[in-house]
């Protein structure tokens, strides 16, 4: 099964996706976005808004609370050059502790005009709360095609402040515009909770708290998870077979409270919204098969090629979970960070999720790869009657309703 899986060609998964269907901006009201259903191999079409009533009975929604961060950071140099320094992830350290540093933080950054920068620091300035804020960064190790980037800042302030208030939210780069002002809150989602992503799970920026208040009306349960989504959820395959494409490596969180929720569940429908929820649920299950065979392991780490490796033991979803909730109770841990580069393409099982809420996705992407291993080939009509049917795509765009 995987040397089939590696073979398939990245070539049969492209459309026609002409510029002017790319949603530069977003709509004036989140909820207004059309959405594509896809129940029982038929396609009706209706708005966001009507979401809580097209969901089957007893369904829990599960999310992803991660917060975009102001990741771009500008600086002049003396000359005059700019350089930009794209904040990827924590060096060594979690989220939520680099955040929390008051001095120094250590993150491995991509660095824009990087010739231009030969070792000297960087120098910028911000406000924070109407107090001046100074920083610097100075270049240290090279980290494949990323560099290990020291920051260090004057005032007390939390490196969360700091970047909140010196940097940009990272725009997805086939946008092709600079941030302005209104996507600090609309490239956002209104649940956002837990900082540490540069891209938005973008599913869930459709959700208003009137759309929130009918799925509880509606008696939809609704759980929050984290998976902080890196700069190569935008990596394109570039190669012509998936095995040889790496996928990048993304930092899961959980708690033992969502574990005890998902499980209870089970049986049930359970509608995740947005690919990076499904990633999560579905690492989460291969972890638990992971603990059959080391139940001692140190923490998660969801390899590429797990699901299409390993004996999967015969475990149901709930036991896969109790698993991890056993384990937890051995090593007296009441949340679960584990990390993440499993790839979902077509021959892929689902062992979680029964529906899924998404947008339109690129061309040749690992993101279509995990619709069509969810939906079959029955994405191409999907796609081509959004194409048909004026659907805006992509990350301002809107939005299908998958149900098995």
């Amino acid at each position: 099964m995987l040397n089939d899986l590696k073979n398939i060609q990245i070539a049969d998964y492209d459309y026609p996706l002409p510029d002017e269907r790319i949603a530069r901006y977003p709509l004036a009201e989140r909820d207004q976005s059309k959405m594509l259903c896809l129940r029982d191999g038929v396609i009706s079409e209706h708005h966001f808004r009507d979401l809580p009533g097209l969901l089957p009975k007893e369904t829990m929604l599960v999310f992803n609370d991660t917060k975009v961060i102001h990741a771009r950071l500008l600086f002049r140099k003396a000359t005059g050059a700019i350089i930009e320094v794209f904040c990827l992830e924590p060096y060594h350290m979690a989220v939520s502790e680099a955040f929390e540093q008051r001095e120094q933080s250590s993150w491995v950054c991509m660095v824009g005009n990087n010739k231009r920068w030969r070792g000297d620091d960087l120098y910028g300035q911000c406000l924070v709360d109407g107090q001046p804020c100074t920083f610097t960064a100075t270049r240290r190790d090279q980290e494949g095609q990323a560099w290990v980037v020291d920051f260090r800042w004057t005032g007390g302030f939390s490196f969360a402040e700091v970047i909140e208030n010196a940097g940009v939210i990272p725009l997805p780069p086939y946008l092709r515009r600079d941030a302005e002002e209104s996507d600090a809150t609309r490239y956002q989602t209104v649940y956002a909770e837990h900082q540490g992503s540069v891209a938005a799970p973008t599913a869930g920026l459709h959700f208003t708290p009137a759309v929130l208040n009918n799925l509880k009306a509606n008696n939809i349960l609704t759980e929050y998870l984290t998976l902080h989504v890196g700069a190569g959820t935008f990596k394109p395959v570039s190669t012509d077979t998936i095995g040889e494409h790496e996928m990048h490596v993304e930092k899961v969180f959980v708690t033992e409270e969502n574990l005890r929720h998902l499980t209870a569940h089970a049986g049930k429908p359970l509608v995740a919204v947005g690919t990076t929820s499904v990633r999560t649920l579905e690492s989460l299950y291969w972890f638990g098969v992971q603990l059959c065979e080391q139940p001692d392991v140190d923490g998660m780490a969801v390899s590429q090629w797990d699901p299409y490796t390993l004996d999967d033991h015969g475990l149901g979803f709930a036991e896969a979970y109790g698993n991890i909730l056993q384990w937890m109770r051995r090593k007296g841990l009441s949340h679960l960070s584990g990390e993440t580069q499993l790839m979902i393409a077509p021959g892929y099982r689902y062992r979680t999720v029964t529906g899924l809420v998404t947008n339109f996705h690129q061309p040749k992407s690992t993101l279509l790869l995990l619709v069509s291993a969810f939906i079959g080939e029955k994405w191409r009509e999907c796609y081509r009657y959004a194409l048909d049917h004026d659907f805006r795509f992509l990350s301002y765009g809107d939005c299908c309703l998958f149900l098995k």
